[in-house]
């Protein structure tokens, strides 16, 4: 299993959430995020949602299966990208 953690910059809106899930189901590995006690599949935007994101949350995202390394780096890389996208910012 591998893992990494970030920090939230802004509160996600549907857009961006529905982004998150869409690069999360385009990998074969189970990809769960971690805030908290709480957790959630990373492929389905009620359990992303469910988890109330706000700005200055730590967020571990866990990433586990047979291509566990490089799909982690490519989420970690794709989860960068998302929380410095200006489409992201409000």
């Amino acid at each position: 299993m591998r893992e990494f953690t970030f920090v939230l910059e802004r509160e996600p809106d549907i857009k961006s959430v529905g982004a998150l899930v869409e690069e999360a189901a385009g990998c074969t590995s189970d990809i769960t995020i971690h805030k908290g006690e709480k957790a959630g599949n990373a492929k389905l935007i009620f359990n992303v949602l469910s988890l109330s994101l706000k700005p200055e949350d730590e967020v571990t995202v866990s990433v586990e299966g047979e291509k566990e390394q490089a799909e982690a780096e490519g989420f970690e890389e794709f989860v960068k990208q998302w929380l410095t996208s200006t489409e992201n910012k409000k």
